[in-house]
């Protein structure tokens, strides 16, 4: 950290030891004038941010953010994919249908980092698991309720107009969010400086108070990199490619969720549809509180987040070791329960970690890593699709085997960081 960074920290005060607190650029406010902005934050960014994460996960079960506005970008991609999904009802050949998923895929791929990068420039390290929290909440609910809210649209719709109810999915998703888009394009704010959703009193409170962490916020005089230097800086980074490793594990790990009805099935045997649907949703339930959980103590201890993450890892890898030795079914269904609380409470985690251990970088690079991280990471989802072939059923030892493998060099990974970036927080390197 240099001179110049140094004269931006500033220890936290509580409000009955001053009355104002003085700030980067000769900004002042007080304590009950932050905590009254951050109530308007949460209120305007995190349920838009919800419901956009919410739709986009009902809808499939960057780079050029850097310079584009938030409010715009996000709103207009969910309008590409909701379109697309719309016409996926039209398709009447399967090979079409898995072009024009394709299309969507890659429409998609640009939600997520984007969505990472705008939570990290409005809050500070300490404030981020919470609500990266909420944000992964919305794909653990979408999980637990997107098959039955999906089976009651097929059923309730089958051949009203003489539309087919698989295909009145598609038109009612997709126009769901596109009108959660249009929403959004009024309600979403960009970012701290140059928002047009707050006065500008709270837009300089807003920058001068993420400087007491030295959260690097955009503003209309920040330096532009090009997208070459933003990515050379992003690619310089040892933090970037510790994240990706150990976010590829997660993600590769993760990718049960989509056996989670295969894996049931083969535990109760001929189930029928609706029964292995409701078994699904105590997996998600234990989740979401897992998760919510998590990320509100990981606010308390920001420098334990690490060492969190892999106590949770742990816990999932033990989960995963006794599944293959344990072959009572109901054992087997509450250690899958517990392995995806594991799970998805670290995803949320390494989301908010990886925001927080990044903050210091310029905004552009800064949105680059996180790219980085969130798409190669996600390339586990490739491999991960293959883990449980029908032939394994109903032990699965392969596929549990290599999770386990998995996660026990996510395990490493994560102590490694916690121990890494304590060190370089101590020696004010971050």
């Amino acid at each position: 950290m240099d001179g110049s960074d140094a004269e931006r920290q500033m220890k936290y005060v509580s409000s009955h030891e001053v009355e104002n607190v003085d700030v980067a650029e000769g900004v002042s406010f007080t304590p009950e004038e932050e905590k009254a902005l951050l109530r308007k934050i949460d209120l305007t960014l995190l349920p838009t941010i919800w419901v956009m994460y919410l739709m986009s996960y009902l809808d499939r079960t960057n780079l050029a953010l850097a310079r584009s506005r938030p409010s715009i970008y996000l709103p207009s991609l969910m309008i590409l994919w909701g379109t697309l999904t719309c016409v996926m009802a039209a398709i009447k050949d399967f090979s079409h249908l898995v072009v024009l998923r394709v299309i969507i895929g890659c429409v998609e791929a640009g939600f997520a980092p984007g969505v990472l990068f705008i939570l990290s420039s409005w809050y500070k390290r300490t404030e981020q698991s919470k609500r990266f929290g909420v944000f992964i909440s919305a794909a653990v609910l979408s999980g637990a309720f997107g098959g039955l809210i999906a089976a009651g649209i097929v059923a309730g719709l089958e051949g009203a107009h003489g539309i087919r109810g698989w295909r009145w999915l598609f038109i009612v998703e997709g126009v769901m969010t596109i009108g959660v888009a249009f929403i959004s394009l009024w309600i979403l704010p960009d970012y701290p400086a140059t928002t047009r959703r707050f006065s500008e009193r709270e837009k300089h409170v807003a920058v001068a108070r993420l400087a007491t962490e030295n959260v690097t916020a955009a503003t209309e005089d920040t330096e532009r990199l090009s997208n070459f230097e933003a990515i050379k800086a992003a690619v310089k980074e040892a933090r970037t490619w510790t994240f990706v490793i150990g976010y590829m594990v997660i993600v590769g790990s993760s990718t049960l969720t989509y056996f989670y009805p295969t894996l049931i099935q083969g535990l109760f045997g001929d189930a029928s549809t609706k029964k292995i649907n409701l078994l699904t949703v105590p997996i998600y339930g234990v989740a979401f509180v897992a998760t919510i959980t998590t990320a509100y103590y990981s606010d308390k201890v920001p420098a334990w987040r690490g060492f969190i993450i892999a106590c949770w890892l742990t816990f999932s890898l033990i989960c995963s070791i006794i599944v293959c030795t344990v072959y009572n079914f109901t054992a087997r269904y509450v250690l899958l329960v517990l392995m995806a609380a594991g799970l998805w409470a670290t995803n949320g985690g390494t989301l908010a970690y990886a925001s927080s251990a990044f903050a210091g970088m310029q905004p552009q690079a800064r949105g680059v890593a996180l790219a980085i991280m969130n798409a190669l990471g996600n390339l586990a989802q490739i491999y991960g699709s293959y883990l449980f072939p029908s032939k394994d059923s109903p032990k699965y030892i392969m596929g549990f085997s290599v999770i386990s493998a998995m996660l026990a060099v996510g395990v490493s990974v994560f102590l490694f960081m916690h121990f890494w970036f304590r060190r370089r927080l101590q020696a004010g390197r971050l």
